[in-house]
């Protein structure tokens, strides 16, 4: 999963939204090579405001449109005095095309959050303090937070993941495509072999591997009755990290299902006060 990347050449489009806390724009930038859209929620008032990048879950690409699957966190956090840059990936909305993105185990979505942060940095923007970013990512979107946090080790100063997949891609292809008869499954296994037929591949693409990069704080959010991600991912997950000596911290909610619904509120004051004590 190691190579270099870039990101730069963060534009504002029109404005979407314009309320007394903040305005929300329609945004692009370059991610290795590709133009990436997205949405960017600037507070109102005198910053440099600390920044977050959200990776958002799994949407269809036929159906997604710019900053889909974390509205609710957009809206909070920037109430909140935070500066947000919701990517919409490669291959979504307004994004260019990566054809061979999902047969590479859709990896390039990590270079997309790691070009969004980049892009921040390098904008130059007043608004923005660059040397404060946080990353929060939802469900395929936290599988993306564990990719970034081994393949730019540093690059975020704290990460979120709420509900998140597995961090071994075999065990998403078994939960979520596989079950489904997606023809992706034969064309993943065509090109890179199976955990049995080829270990070494499955291996080096598990963020798992890779543990022992990891420089940020990680906190986790799993309901105990997630169907769709189950929480013994995230236990397993949270153990590697904690064999390895890093930061990582498990908060459950009981009865709380996949999308956080009754919960949601007290699981974003914990996230609000963690982003608080590594970014302000």
């Amino acid at each position: 999963m190691q190579r270099d990347h870039t990101g730069s050449g963060l534009e504002l489009g029109r404005v979407l939204t314009r309320t007394s806390a903040y305005t929300s724009y329609e945004v692009t930038y370059e991610s290795d090579g590709l133009t990436i859209s997205g949405l960017m929620n600037i507070p109102s008032g005198k910053g440099p405001f600390p920044a977050l990048v959200l990776a958002h879950g799994y949407i269809d690409p036929e159906i997604y449109t710019t900053g889909r699957g974390l509205t609710r966190e957009q809206d909070l956090l920037a109430r909140n005095g935070y500066v947000v840059l919701h990517t919409d990936y490669r291959n979504h909305a307004r994004s260019d095309q990566d054809p061979d993105n999902d047969v590479g185990l859709r990896l390039g979505y990590t270079e997309d959050v790691i070009g969004a942060a980049m892009a921040l940095r390098s904008s130059g923007r007043p608004e923005i303090d660059t040397d404060r970013l946080g990353l929060l990512g939802r469900s395929m979107g936290g599988g993306v937070v564990y990719n970034t946090l081994v393949v730019a080790p540093g690059l975020f100063d704290a990460a979120v993941a709420y509900a998140p997949v597995s961090a071994r891609p075999e065990e998403n292809i078994d939960q979520f495509q596989r079950p489904e008869g997606d023809p992706l499954v034969a064309e993943i296994e065509s090109e890179h072999g199976t955990p049995e037929t080829n270990p070494r591949f499955w291996r080096e693409v598990s963020p798992l591997t890779y543990v022992d990069r990891v420089t940020e704080p990680l906190l986790i959010h799993h309901g105990t009755t997630d169907t769709t991600c189950p929480i013994r991912w995230s236990h397993r997950t949270v153990t590697a990290f904690e064999k390895a000596g890093k930061d990582v911290e498990l908060r459950t909610y009981r009865g709380e299902g996949h999308t956080f619904y009754s919960q949601w509120g007290r699981s974003m004051d914990t996230t609000m006060a963690f982003f608080d004590k590594h970014l302000r």
